[in-house]
């Protein structure tokens, strides 16, 4: 038993102190004899600033379908991070040791992929979006960063809601049905604000509500917090108006999970014999409230039967048309997969597509991960996600000892990331750079070490003995 619980250990990288590790790598070395230049640099000095605009500069851009600008902003913002790596070690925990190595497995994927030019498009793509959340990552240690982070973006949701609920009450361009013709549902308005697609604007919502809900904690003032609630209930609306059922599939998920975790923050105060019930009778309240509206709501209704219908219904039946096709592909090349990216997706599944029909992915996050970078990427991946989540419940842990509000960020993170997983079981949304970029913020939320009133050397020493 206690050698399960070291290996066990070993797993999680409980007891890895990645901070020593670095240092005496080369690259950590080396950035370290580049850290008195940066000191002399304003440019370098003033990075984080730069970085801090340059990532609201990506929250508004990513209201729209136009995917161009985001690249150039992303390369800025690599090049930014670099910058500040002159002037400061990086912060770095344990789960950035799997998710180094899932770089690595995809850059192997990519050097031996069957398409490598194509693929090389993909794995510049990821570079770039893992340097994004590395920025997020130190950002978000600044409390001044982290209020300006957070706030412009759910300023930004706030407009996009807004347009969202316009197109239910006034209509939308014909593209916002995106159901079958000869379904009951036809012709019902599905919401998708900017992005001209209500599944990818379900996916892109499904982060800032948990954002907005802890807003309504953290932020000071009254006036805030009404604000924070108001951005939260146009949001779930307008999740509710996409139909997108992948969208409520995750965003169910993301709501239970942070309704669990609110419910522990807040059973302090609470009565000690209402201390068990308020869960359960959250969970039996929303039950009762979701079945009114399905047999209530006729859209709602028939959205959440075409679930059960198998092939009947014409877009479960594309996509286990996808999914099959890509099992096909994954058998054929199941140790490092065909490379990332969906460039070299589209040069390879026109060889296996079932029924003459094309398609964008894989339709689920999982196989889109095993067929892109094999066997070996997805385990690592999955290694990756277990060590997150294991430093996200010890950071939730050290939050609720402390009752240091800011550890209500580690929550948000937390249920972004379960909910986002969930969403990607049946979509592949997640790899759209509009919501990417939220994922890896989820991420970084967690990894930050919000949970902490703040950040000891003796972190690592903590961690050993959880």
């Amino acid at each position: 038993m206690e050698r399960a619980m070291q290996l066990w250990r070993g797993l999680l990288l409980r007891d890895f102190a990645i901070e020593d590790w670095w240092q005496g790598s080369v690259l950590g070395r080396l950035s370290g004899s580049l850290q008195n230049w940066g000191t002399t640099s304003v440019l370098v000095q003033t990075s984080d600033w730069i970085a801090l605009g340059l990532v609201m500069l990506y929250w508004g851009f990513s209201a729209q379908t136009s995917t161009g600008i985001l690249g150039l902003i992303l390369l800025t913002m690599a090049a930014v991070l670099g910058l500040g790596w002159l002037v400061q070690t990086p912060n770095w925990v344990a789960a950035h040791l799997p998710l180094g190595l899932f770089w690595g497995i995809a850059t192997l994927a990519t050097i031996f992929s069957p398409v490598p030019y194509a693929a090389r498009d993909g794995w510049l793509k990821l570079t770039l979006y893992l340097a994004g959340y590395l920025l997020l990552h130190r950002l978000l240690r600044k409390p001044r960063f982290r209020d300006w982070m957070i706030g412009s973006l759910l300023m930004v949701s706030l407009v996009m809601g807004i347009y969202g609920l316009r197109q239910y009450f006034y209509g939308a361009a014909e593209l916002a049905t995106w159901v079958d013709p000869e379904s009951g549902l036809a012709g019902v308005t599905r919401v998708y604000s900017y992005l001209r697609n209500p599944n990818l604007y379900g996916g892109y919502l499904i982060p800032l509500i948990p954002l907005g809900l802890a807003a309504v904690w953290i932020w000071p003032g009254w006036g805030a917090k009404l604000l924070a609630g108001f951005i939260t209930a146009v949001n779930l609306t307008c999740l509710v108006l996409t139909y997108s059922r992948g969208a409520w599939i995750g965003g169910l998920v993301m709501l239970a999970m942070m309704a669990v975790l609110l419910v522990q923050w807040n059973s302090i105060h609470l009565p000690v014999r209402w201390r068990h019930w308020t869960l359960p009778a959250l969970f039996a309240g929303g039950g009762a409230t979701l079945l009114l509206g399905i047999l209530t709501v006729r859209p709602l209704r028939l959205r959440v039967q075409s679930l059960f219908l198998g092939r009947v219904d014409t877009s479960n039946n594309f996509r286990m048309n996808v999914w099959a096709a890509v099992l096909d592909m994954i058998r054929d090349f199941p140790i490092l997969g065909i490379g990332p990216g969906n460039v070299a997706f589209n040069r390879v599944y026109p060889l296996y597509q079932r029924g003459n029909f094309s398609a964008l992915g894989s339709y689920s996050v999982p196989l889109e991960l095993t067929l892109e970078t094999g066997l070996i990427g997805s385990l690592t991946f999955a290694w990756f996600l277990l060590v997150l989540f294991d430093h996200g419940w010890y950071q939730w842990r050290l939050a609720l000892g402390s009752r240091n509000p800011q550890g209500l960020w580690v929550a948000v993170g937390l249920a972004a990331c379960t909910g986002m997983m969930a969403h990607g079981l049946v979509d592949t949304i997640w790899y759209r750079p509009q919501v990417q970029m939220l994922w890896w913020l989820a991420v970084a939320l967690i990894t930050a070490s919000l949970g902490q009133s703040q950040t000891s050397p003796s972190q690592q020493k903590h961690s050993s003995s959880r």
